[in-house]
């Protein structure tokens, strides 16, 4: 079992309203997903494309239901933009997040991203070949990263399907190139599962630098279809190809991965994160299902 003095439950609102694609769930309101949220037993949320930005609406929301805010994603484009620019959109977010009380910027390069198109297969993503463009996304995140120690904040980079950082070896040059007092890791389950890579290896391997993990499950046979179609990322999010741990249908290996995190003693939030179409997968429904399995796994 995890320790609950160390360890936070909370869950990400992409479940209720698709950030990619806010038309899905455009129905679900701030405060009725928050509300669920709470209902279902989360300590903490991260910020949605429904969320207002006025902190302190924000605030006083989540002080009534007794959730605290635990971060929101940045996209950076440390390869196609000056790095001048990133940095003034990354202090912008980094002083929204710490006025909210959160401790943790997530950061994720878009450059050359295939994230958002939605109709190109995502196994044709860009790959970095060049030495040079690997130094200019590190140089840049470790600058980033110093921007957010220097304000009592911590830079957190997520891997993710159809970006430049995805797969095994894209993550360990990343990890090799940056420093580890200014950038450290977020844990995907599901992505990397969708990627084909093995999630336990990873966090064994890389243990020491993920301070944050995304808890989302795969359906084997729908990730088959996706790659057999060629769907891009966005249809495929929508074909069904992610769920919530605890879905029968899902292919992640939590037990072992609970067990890792139990034996290394890890600390900091357990965020539930399963992009799903709320009109198909009742988005309350898989919110108690997930902690329910939770609690059964870690005790917390």
């Amino acid at each position: 079992m995890l320790n609950r003095e160390n360890v936070k439950i909370g869950i990400a609102p992409i479940a209720w309203t698709e950030d990619d694609m806010p038309e899905w769930g455009k129905e679900n309101t701030f405060l009725q997903t928050i509300s669920e949220i709470a209902l279902s037993g989360y300590k903490g949320t991260e910020i949605g494309c429904q969320f207002p930005r006025d902190t302190d609406i924000l605030n006083k929301e989540f002080s009534r239901r007794g959730i605290s805010a635990i971060t929101a994603w940045y996209s950076s484009y440390l390869n196609e933009k000056p790095y001048e620019v990133n940095e003034r959109g990354f202090i912008d977010h980094m002083n929204f997040l710490k006025a909210i009380g959160a401790k943790h910027v997530v950061v994720s390069d878009q450059s050359h991203s295939i994230q958002h198109f939605n109709n190109i297969p995502h196994t044709d993503k860009y790959v970095i070949t060049d030495e040079a463009e690997w130094k200019q996304l590190a140089e840049g995140l470790d600058k980033l990263g110093k921007i957010a120690v220097d304000n009592g904040m911590m830079l957190i980079y997520h891997h993710h399907m159809t970006t430049t950082v995805q797969r095994t070896n894209e993550i360990d040059k990343l990890m090799e190139l940056t420093n580890p007092k200014y950038v450290n890791l977020l844990f995907d389950t599901g992505h990397l599962t969708f990627s084909g890579e093995d999630p336990v290896a990873i966090l064994d391997k890389h243990f020491d630098r993920i301070k944050h993990i995304h808890l989302k499950d795969v359906r084997p046979d729908i990730m088959k279809r996706c790659r057999d179609k060629k769907l891009s990322f966005l249809k495929s999010v929508l074909e069904g190809v992610f769920t919530v741990p605890g879905d029968k249908t899902g292919s992640v290996d939590y037990p072992a991965i609970f067990k890792i995190l139990e034996k290394r003693n890890y600390k900091g939030w357990l965020v539930v994160e399963a992009e799903q179409n709320p009109y198909i997968y009742n988005p309350l429904d898989y919110a108690k299902l997930a902690r329910a399995y939770i609690k059964e796994q870690t005790g917390i």
